[in-house]
């Protein structure tokens, strides 16, 4: 599961400072802009794996257009892929569904585990 939530990058004293709008109390800081965005994505990796752990939902990313930052400061989207890092073990699922349905879908080529599956992350993240 990808996760890209707004991030609002601060420089002050030739050091970066990063806040995620969306996750409160989630931030994070480094030296150079690379070094704060990759301490941002493991901010955001650690903060999203605490709520689903505590079975909290994601908060809904807001739009970039929508983050407001001063002069010093940008806006930049900060992703983080939560399947390397969390359990993947594969659990086996039994559903029903309208038989037409399945041979529309087979017909098409769909996987259904990978629809299930973003089904479910789209639902999560609400």
């Amino acid at each position: 599961m990808l996760l890209i939530y707004p991030a609002i990058f601060h420089e002050e004293d030739k050091t970066y400072w990063v806040e995620f709008p969306d996750l409160v109390g989630c931030q994070s800081f480094g030296t150079t802009v690379n070094e704060t965005m990759e301490n941002a994505q493991e901010a955001l990796l650690g903060y999203a794996l605490t709520l689903l752990e505590e079975e909290r939902p994601l908060p809904k990313p807001s739009a970039m257009e929508e983050m407001q930052t001063d002069q010093a400061g940008f806006v930049s989207p900060v992703t983080c892929d939560l399947n390397r890092y969390k359990n993947t073990k594969a659990v086996k699922k039994t559903l029903t569904i309208p038989c037409w349905l399945n041979d529309r879908a087979t017909a098409l080529g769909i996987n259904f585990s990978k629809t299930l599956q973003d089904a479910l992350l789209r639902k999560i993240q609400r």
